[in-house]
């Protein structure tokens, strides 16, 4: 396993992490700029923040500062209830790939969606069933596309509080049986290359800590052709946690192990960043950004 304890180069900022601090959003590009100050060499955006900065600018200003993205969040919510839906869907999930592209990210992070309706509070029916069978018709037609652009796509499976309406793949084993049987060559058909699969998974730890086949299934996702783990997403699980959404610890302020779940990881052949994603209204998120992000820094050194 890496030692990260002298560094902070295979730390990521997933964006969300100092979107708004004091109440007072963060804009992009000064979160780009203030973490390059630190030494951080990746990011992982937000669409909604690459919108608000500009797609190219903030292309050119990640090119500027030296950076790399560690994914891009995020494309999925592929749950529908009409023709009309499923086509929105599919049209906002080519604008994210070919966001992605421009980014040059590693992977387009995929939240999949759940009931069509419910995170704004009016689910449309309660057959999860059929929303899982939706997810796997978007996830096929979208790795799709995503093979002609050589843009991995990386389910993240999120934990079942969310399985209403969020996501309803809520373990990596569901995450891994979609790319076994949506990607089983586990690689690109455009370039005919096997060395990165055109579909994976994210690993979030604040999602999948508590799964007792958690072990089993990373060491899973690095079997065959391609390791499937493209993303790596670390914060920690408070105890008590407040708030579902964004109530999420700072590495080494809960109770998940986070270096056992990077070990797992990391034996399985992963060498990319551990990327801090923290929604935190009660918290970090009321304090000042550069404290965050030092904060960061210190505890990737010390609790992953």
């Amino acid at each position: 396993m890496r030692d990260f304890s002298q560094d902070h180069r295979w730390l990521s900022i997933n964006t969300a992490t100092v979107r708004k601090q004091r109440g007072e959003p963060w804009p992009l590009p000064k979160i780009l700029d203030a973490c390059a100050a630190r030494g951080i060499r990746a990011v992982s955006p937000w669409r909604d923040q690459v919108a608000a900065a500009g797609l190219a600018a903030t292309a050119a200003q990640v090119k500027a500062l030296g950076l790399e993205l560690s994914g891009y969040c995020r494309g999925g919510l592929f749950t529908y209830t009409d023709s009309a839906s499923q086509q929105a869907v599919r049209d906002d999930n080519l604008r994210a790939l070919d966001e992605a592209c421009t980014l040059d990210a590693p992977c387009l992070v995929l939240v999949v969606g759940a009931l069509p309706g419910a995170l704004a509070g009016r689910p449309a029916h309660r057959d999860l069933a059929l929303a899982r069978a939706q997810v796997a018709e978007g996830i096929a037609w979208l790795v799709g596309e995503a093979r002609q652009r050589g843009m991995p796509l990386a389910i993240e499976p999120l934990h079942p509080m969310y399985a209403a309406d969020r996501a309803c793949v809520n373990t990596l084993a569901q995450a891994l049986d979609l790319c076994e049987a949506l990607d089983p060559a586990a690689g690109y058909a455009a370039s005919g290359s096997s060395a990165r699969p055109a579909l994976g998974v994210a690993v979030d730890a604040y999602h999948v800590w508590w799964d007792p086949q958690l072990e089993a299934q990373i060491a899973r996702a690095g079997r065959g052709p391609a390791n499937r783990i493209l993303a790596l997403h670390v914060c920690d699980w408070l105890v008590p946690t407040t708030d579902l959404l964004e109530d999420r610890g700072m590495m080494g302020d809960g109770v998940i192990d986070l270096p056992r779940l990077r070990g797992w990881v990391e034996a399985t052949g992963y060498a990319g960043y551990s990327e801090v994603e923290i929604f935190s209204k009660a918290n970090w998120w009321q304090r000042d950004g550069g404290e965050v992000l030092d904060t960061c820094i210190e505890r990737h050194r010390r609790c992953v």
